[in-house]
């Protein structure tokens, strides 16, 4: 297990260049399945999580040319359909929550799609529902080993045909985009999700030579065709990561530059850290944030009540970003609360900010008060475990704030979500050391 030694209290200074999103990679290294053509994927970040479903691939029988540095050519014309009953596919395909999208390019084009109930963060109930109920909809059987927890679909057709989605879960709609491509007749799924990484996966297939409309809203109608072809694809930069430089800036009176950020696909990041008081600028497709020498003031409502911000189905507010908004609210001006609605364990995180002196009332487990200590006084260096990728960056930004040294256990989390985040954040002057 990793370790985090940092010293905090100094402030950073520079250029950070956000890595290739992880949530659009893991859907897009999918997508290859559903060719037999090369596809060639760029800008595809170098983080645990994806290195996994890139090996899984791999085991799969599909073809790994790495291009460069962050550029990977894919060729799916010799898929091992056997290998999905091996124990190594279960023991491999638990170990990655990404891995759940695999079944629906493997339904589409061979007609069977199987996993182990998937690994990933512990933050909560995630269920698969609606990434089945889609399925079946679209003709497909399903069986499920209790014993193994081993999930199954099989169909020897898919059929086109509407479908209201129970939430607009981000994965489920990836799935189901990906099965219905190839499904006889139109498929309308409504209620989909339209984040920027989902409308990407869209824009690629369509490349592929699906035919997709509705693009970016919640309802998407598909008109399935019998292959597809390959394509190149460029992935967007991880907009959870650039919220996390935002807050990392701030919380550390530290003047950073964020390079190439992709900004018309940020919606709502950037006017809400400028709820919180933060002052960022948009220079060309860079985002600049002065030293916070004086500080920054939570805004209120124009009522004068407190501000709260919570997480949202997009164009709403993001809830990976619902952590770093909560540690940069400690040693804000003024009070906030934060409402996660989504997963009932991501807000367990804030004990340890409270070992560190933060004022933080954790109402039940989708809520907590914070009361900012406007730098009047730091947070305390502590030792501490990573719980989760969003978590454990959120503590990272609170030690590299803190008086005096801080110890970070179980970094391999934040490794699963930021590539080389310790050789990236001493380039900009953190005090970090990696200990194996």
């Amino acid at each position: 297990m990793g370790t985090f030694i940092i010293e905090g209290g100094h402030a950073l200074k520079g250029d950070i260049h956000p890595q290739g999103a992880k949530n659009e990679a893991l859907q897009i290294l999918c997508a290859v399945l559903l060719t037999s053509d090369p596809v060639t994927i760029n800008n595809v970040p170098d983080i645990i999580d994806v290195n996994k479903l890139i090996d899984l691939l791999s085991h799969l029988g599909v073809k790994v040319t790495k291009n460069g540095t962050s550029s990977y050519t894919f060729q799916a014309d010799n898929v091992d359909l056997d290998f999905l009953q091996s124990e190594d596919y279960k023991i491999l395909g638990r170990g990655l929550r990404g891995s759940i999208m695999l079944v629906g390019p493997l339904l589409a084009r061979f007609g069977q799609g199987f996993i182990p109930r998937p690994g990933g963060d512990k933050i909560g109930r995630r269920r698969l529902d609606t990434h089945f109920e889609g399925f079946i909809k679209l003709g497909a059987k399903f069986r499920y080993n209790k014993e193994e927890y081993f999930y199954g679909v099989e169909a020897e057709e898919l059929t086109g045909t509407h479908m209201l989605l129970d939430e607009a879960s981000v994965t489920g709609t990836a799935n189901i985009v990906m099965a219905a491509v190839m499904a006889k007749g139109i498929t309308t799924i409504y209620n989909a999700a339209c984040e920027p990484y989902l409308q990407q996966l869209c824009k690629m297939l369509v490349r592929m030579g699906a035919k997709i409309s509705g693009i970016g809203s919640n309802l998407l109608t598909i008109e399935g065709v019998s292959e597809l072809g390959g394509t190149e694809h460029r992935i967007l930069p991880d907009m959870i990561e650039i919220g996390s430089w935002i807050g990392l800036a701030a919380m550390t009176k530290s003047e950073v530059t964020i390079k190439n950020v992709a900004y018309d696909e940020l919606g709502l990041i950037p006017s809400t850290f400028r709820k919180l008081g933060i002052t960022l600028e948009r220079r060309g497709d860079d985002v600049y944030i002065p030293a916070h020498k004086d500080g920054y003031e939570i805004q209120n409502y124009i009522d004068g009540s407190i501000l709260t911000i919570s997480d949202a189905p997009w164009p709403g507010f993001t809830p990976d970003l619902l952590s770093i908004v909560l540690v940069v609210a400690t040693q804000a001006r003024g009070s906030l609360l934060i409402h996660q609605k989504m997963f009932e364990s991501r807000l367990f995180f804030v004990d340890k900010l409270i070992d560190m002196g933060a004022k933080i009332i954790l109402c039940d487990p989708h809520r907590a008060s914070v009361i900012g200590h406007d730098f009047q006084s730091s947070l305390k260096a502590t030792t501490m475990t990573s719980p989760d990728i969003r978590a454990g960056i959120s503590l990272l930004i609170a030690a590299l704030s803190a008086k005096g040294t801080s110890t970070i256990h179980n970094i391999e989390q934040i490794d699963r979500g930021y590539q080389n985040i310790d050789g990236r954040l001493k380039q900009i002057g953190a005090h970090i050391q990696r200990i194996s």
